[in-house]
This record gives C-alpha cells, sequence and structure tokens, in this order.
C-alpha cells in the first residue's frame, strides 16, 4: 500500500520463528524463541555461555527433531559437567530479546570469565571494510528483512563465520557454537546487527575475541561489563562512522 492509496499483491520470503525446547540429561532447561536453523551449533554455544560445559566435546550427544509445537533439542553431557545442570535447573520461556530473564537470583547474572581477552589486531580500516561487506553475509535476512546476524573475522577483516536467527542473542550463540566446534579459525572480532548489551558482552567474552562491535548501541551494563574483563567495545558502527564505546588497549583511540 502506498501514501495515494495504491495497492499491489507481492510474495515475499517470511522469516521462521517457533520455539525451541533444551533439554539438558533429562532437564527441561530453557524455551528459546528462534529460527530453527543450525540448532546443533546453537545448542554448543548456549551452553557455553550458559557455563555448563567447557568446550564443544563436554557434550556427549545432541539431537534435534521436530514436534508438534515446534523443535526440542536433546543434550546429553560428558560426567565431568553433568553436575552443573543439577545444580542450576531452570525453566524458562524466553522471548527473542532477554537472554538472562529466568534466573533465580541475582548473583547468578555475574558469571566468571575464564581469561582476559587480548588485544585486538584489526584497525579501524578493517572494521570499515567489514561494515561495507556485511550484507553479502546475511542472506536470510536480504530474503526477509527481519532477523540479526552475528559474524566471526579474522585480523584482516575475512569473515570467517556468520549465523543469522530471529533472535540477537540466538544469532550469537548459533556463532560461538560454530567455534566451539572448528577451533582451527582464528578469530579476532565479532559484529553483531544489534544493540550491545551486558549479554552479549559476555557472550564474546566466553569466546575470548579482543573485540566486540555493534550495529546499535551499548547499554551502561554491558560498557561497564567491558571495562571489567578489557573487551575493546565499539557502536553505532556505520560504514562511515562509529563510537568507540571502550578501548583499553588505546586501538581506536
Amino acid at each position: 500500500m502506498t501514501p495515494d492509496g495504491g495497492r499491489d499483491e507481492i510474495e515475499r520470503m517470511v522469516a521462521v520463528e517457533c520455539p525451541v525446547a533444551i533439554e539438558v540429561d533429562g532437564f527441561g532447561y530453557a524455551v528459546m524463541m528462534m529460527t530453527p536453523e543450525r540448532l546443533e551449533d546453537f545448542a554448543t554455544g548456549f551452553l557455553l555461555t550458559e557455563r555448563l560445559i567447557d568446550r564443544a566435546d563436554d557434550i556427549i550427544d545432541i539431537e534435534p527433531f521436530a514436534a508438534e509445537a515446534g523443535w526440542i533439542v536433546r543434550i546429553v553431557l560428558a560426567e565431568r559437567v553433568r553436575g552443573r545442570i543439577r545444580d542450576r535447573v531452570r525453566h524458562r520461556t524466553s522471548d527473542t530479546s532477554c537472554g538472562l530473564c529466568g534466573l533465580s537470583g541475582l548473583e547468578q547474572i555475574d558469571r566468571p570469565v575464564a581469561i582476559r581477552p587480548p588485544a585486538p589486531r584489526a584497525t579501524a580500516e578493517t572494521l570499515f571494510a567489514v561494515l561495507r561487506d556485511l550484507r553479502a553475509h546475511q542472506p536470510l535476512n536480504a530474503e526477509t528483512g527481519a532477523v540479526h546476524a552475528a559474524v566471526a573475522c579474522a585480523p584482516s577483516g575475512d569473515i570467517v563465520a556468520s549465523a543469522e536467527d530471529v533472535g540477537r542473542h540466538n544469532a550469537l550463540d548459533k556463532l560461538v557454537g560454530t567455534l566451539a566446534r572448528r577451533p582451527d579459525m582464528a578469530v579476532d572480532f565479532i559484529l553483531v546487527t544489534s544493540r550491545i548489551s551486558y549479554e552479549m558482552v559476555d557472550k564474546a567474552l566466553v569466546v575470548g575475541v579482543g573485540l566486540l562491535v555493534g550495529i546499535s548501541a551499548p547499554t551502561s551494563l554491558a560498557i561497564d561489563h567491558a571495562r571489567a574483563h578489557g573487551l575493546t567495545l565499539i557502536a553505532l558502527a556505520r560504514p562511515d562512522a562509529m563510537l568507540v564505546a571502550h578501548d583499553p588497549h588505546g586501538r581506536f583511540a
């Protein structure tokens, strides 16, 4: 429909969104509203960022299957990490925004970070080049205009892995899982097509990259979390300008 009252019928792709239930060692842990693609990558990344596992091979088996109302992903963990799910079982239904909803207490928000991230090696010119090339790595968004992307980049600016989902957290978890299952990839920074929240920073810290770039603005808690752990944070990134929100190494000063 146009402002002058004109109407045309068109057909276009619509992004798929459905509930995906995560079951870990028989416990119902979470239900995520998401795009049901690359569920093995998502499950691996989700468990890593939830601190239920430390590495991809802590997972013995992942079995996604379609159910009447959506999808179920059943996961079996190695014995050495199996006690974590028993200690921190929660039942939650999460929408496509807040990944921390459903935690049983405020103390669970402050989760451990294994290593301090290294200084990023990419230059400002590299970041602008990635932003110019980003659309080529968003095929689902090109068709639907309704999904977020997360991409992992080498120091040279080459995009070595990408993921898309209707939920920004889910897209990043898919990317985290991809990187964990392919540890041979050399990754310097991550770029997300969304705002930068506390949890997006936390997921980048789990990967161990030195830089997180976001298309939109950061939150106060995201900046605090990045500052506390030495992560370089760049926000409002566009092909012609970007905001350096936190740069502990002076790389982009």
